[in-house]
């Protein structure tokens, strides 16, 4: 239930960050869509947000989460399918961002809330877990977007995005890949919290 509420309340400023970056950088899709905007319900994914971080996080060893996508149009970015992987960074970075903002706010609740101190501390850890996770180049994941930036072939990225979904599932089951990246972001997440403590 923990990670749950909080990837909702991670993936909202994550997903937000893709359609500012894209305005900025001259796409109004994202506009258009209703995506430019700070509300939980705009960006959630009801199978990526809610039901696989309830079902993979009951195994410890990280969990599979993402928002509704942003839809960008790269014909329209400024710098084309480089502009697309600027668009894509954007959600990552955001996370990293808001873990030292939870790690402010952990800091200023331990004395008097610390249930609440513990929450926000768990959420620095997951923010940057979900900014590690979204690295991984499979689509639909943002790290997928360097590929394309690095003009992979196009036939080649969307048969790999065919078995996207699945080739991410397996590999967070049957690899420690989620271990391997829970272990980075809590090493992460203890040194954003000893740096604002």
């Amino acid at each position: 239930v923990v990670n749950v509420s909080l990837l909702w309340l991670l993936t909202t400023p994550h997903e937000y960050a893709h359609a500012w970056m894209a305005i900025r950088l001259g796409d109004d899709t994202p506009k258009l869509e209703g995506r430019n905007t700070l509300n939980p319900l705009a960006h959630v994914d009801w199978i990526g947000t809610v039901a696989l971080p309830a079902v993979t996080s009951l195994f410890g060893g990280g969990f599979i989460g993402w928002g509704k996508p942003v839809n960008t149009n790269p014909y329209r970015l400024r710098w084309g399918l480089t502009g697309l992987a600027v668009v894509a960074l954007a959600g990552p970075a955001s996370n990293v961002v808001f873990a030292f903002i939870l790690g402010a706010a952990a800091t200023v609740t331990a004395g008097v809330a610390p249930l609440l101190a513990e929450f926000f501390a768990h959420g620095v850890y997951l923010s940057l877990y979900l900014a590690i996770f979204n690295m991984i180049p499979v689509p639909p994941l943002d790290g997928s977007k360097l590929l394309l930036a690095a003009r992979i072939p196009a036939v080649v990225y969307h048969e790999i995005a065919r078995f996207g979904f699945l080739l991410i599932i397996v590999a967070m089951f049957t690899t420690n890949a989620g271990y391997v990246m829970s272990d980075w972001a809590m090493a992460g997440a203890r040194g954003i919290l000893a740096l604002v403590s």
